[in-house]
């Protein structure tokens, strides 16, 4: 999926600062973000819709900053807190209860074919798909130049998901390369 203006949702964001705060401390947290060129955050986190860039930039700018490891484990409560916010604000209570009634495999598909409808508030530029193949997959394709470790924000969204909806269980194995210019982030699901 894909949109012209290439924006995302701006929890991308807003929930790798608040990931960062959690880790560093808020006031060690601001001080990193001004000291990467990124202080223009600090208090003024975005609430609509924003460029692909800006979460891309910051990604890049954080794993320069703290490397790999940390970065990774940065995005990776992002994206956590992330469905946590899709699950209050997002996802109907009414439609998590019906996906919690049925059996893993036609959950996966209720859930991810509805995700696919709005994709393009998280792939921006990039690609979104799902199969129904045994294990199930997702694969995330971007397109915007960033890091590979950005995989982690979608691996911590997507297992946050399945294992609130669909099984406690549940179990992502990620794989995260480059392809040509861009990066595909491949998640075999065990459901």
């Amino acid at each position: 999926m894909t949109t012209p203006s290439s924006k995302i949702g701006p929890n991308s964001i807003i929930q790798t600062v608040a990931a960062l705060e959690a880790t560093y401390g808020k006031i060690k947290a601001e001080n990193m973000l001004r000291k990467i060129g990124q202080g223009y955050l600090v208090g003024n986190l975005p609430k609509e819709m924003t460029e692909e860039t800006k979460f891309h930039t910051l990604v890049g700018a954080l794993q320069k900053e703290i490397g790999e490891t940390a970065t990774a484990s940065i995005l990776k409560e992002s994206g956590e807190r992330t469905a946590g916010y899709l699950l209050k604000v997002r996802i109907p209570g009414i439609f998590q209860t019906i996906v919690k009634l049925l059996p893993p495999r036609p959950a996966f598909r209720l859930l991810f074919f509805a995700i696919s409808k709005n994709a393009w508030t998280f792939a921006g530029s990039g690609e979104f798909s799902y199969s129904l193949s045994r294990p199930p997959e997702i694969t995330v394709k971007v397109t915007f130049p960033t890091q590979l470790v950005v995989g982690n924000f979608y691996l911590g969204t997507f297992t946050a998901l399945l294992q609130e909806l669909i099984g406690k269980d549940s179990i992502i194995k990620a794989d995260i390369r480059k392809e040509n210019n861009s990066i595909r982030c491949k998640y075999r699901c065990e459901i």
